[in-house]
């Protein structure tokens, strides 16, 4: 127990907090009204010394979408029965541990899909019709000496393949519908419930399609979906949009594509090795970039920390979990 902790915040369950999240960072007092909170980050200590000093009782964890929660951490997490991500994916949790030593799992759920939406839609009418490129064009003051800017491309009537069509890809589709856009898409199954042309083959997909926006999860399968003979099959008028996960395209392929005018442009929220992006796009104009942000609004992050205080609350009452990605 903290010197400082008074016998009120002792008799509160307890959490650890892993990351930290940003819904922790910006509703620290809601969360400390509730739970006792260990964290790792303020302590001198390597993680897995403060873990074996501070937290082999500790039943529950909050964690960010960010940390990397493997076998290595959960070891040292002896009596961990709950992990609640802030997060929708969960490619960041070993969960073949978790479901190995029956520890339950709740996420985000479909909370962010409708913002993320959002701005795959943003990204794809921002580099379709190059608007930043042509903001910074404007702001540097080239307009009088370059006259008017290039043609971008029309985003209604074209043909989109939504790769993953999920919570966020559903909402992706009904949005581009609204701009007349043509829909088809790539999933682990055929969907019953949509009227949408399915294809099994991505390859099928990326030749018929003008756009192809990326949805699904991360997994072994996934990883390098995209890749090299997918962008070509894209070809030189098709745009391609990530909002996924980084490693589902093949980044080194895509920068190569980019520079060769092989495919027509590209907008990315997400990377390989974040927060690391290859320098490459920098120079690019037919790219637009975003800092894997397309979850955070001032609304969702409130919404966030309900879900995420309510999946604690649930655990700590004995009630079902309220978004739960594994159950015992």
């Amino acid at each position: 127990m903290a010197e400082d902790e008074t016998p009120e915040v002792q008799q509160l369950p307890e959490i650890i907090v892993l990351g930290p999240p940003v819904v922790f960072e910006t509703y620290e007092k809601e969360f400390c009204s509730k739970f006792r909170i260990l964290r790792p980050w303020e302590s001198t200590l390597p993680l897995s010394e403060f873990l074996l000093a501070h937290a082999q009782n500790t039943n529950a964890a909050l964690c960010s979408g960010y940390f990397l929660l493997s076998t290595a951490v959960l070891r040292h997490l002896p009596s961990l029965r709950l992990v609640v991500t802030t997060s929708a994916g969960v490619d960041h949790i070993d969960l073949s541990e978790c479901r190995r030593r029956q520890i339950s799992v709740a996420n985000a759920s479909t909370l962010f899909s409708a913002d993320v939406a959002d701005l795959a839609v943003g990204l794809l009418l921002n580099v379709m019709r190059q608007i930043s490129a042509a903001n910074r064009l404007v702001k540097n003051g080239l307009w009088p000496k370059t006259g008017d800017y290039p043609f971008g491309s029309k985003l209604g009537g074209k043909k989109v393949g939504i790769v993953g069509l999920g919570s966020i890809g559903l909402e992706v589709a009904k949005r581009l519908e609204a701009f007349g856009c043509i829909i088809s898409y790539h999933s682990r199954e055929k969907k019953s419930f949509v009227l949408y042309p399915f294809y099994r083959d991505i390859l099928e997909l990326a030749a018929i399609s003008d756009v192809l926006v990326i949805c699904c999860a991360l997994t072994k399968q996934t990883r390098h979906l995209i890749d090299r003979e997918v962008l070509l099959a894209l070809g030189k008028k098709g745009f391609i949009v990530n909002i996924a996960r980084g490693p589902i395209i093949d980044e080194n392929e895509l920068v190569l594509c980019l520079q060769q005018g092989l495919i027509a442009g590209a907008g990315l929220e997400v990377f390989e090795n974040e927060p690391h992006v290859p320098e490459a796009l920098f120079s690019l104009n037919n790219v637009v970039l975003s800092p894997h942000s397309a979850a955070f609004t001032m609304e969702s992050l409130w919404d966030s920390y309900e879900i995420t205080s309510g999946n604690l609350e649930a655990f700590f009452s004995n009630k079902p979990l309220l978004s739960p990605v594994l159950d015992k």
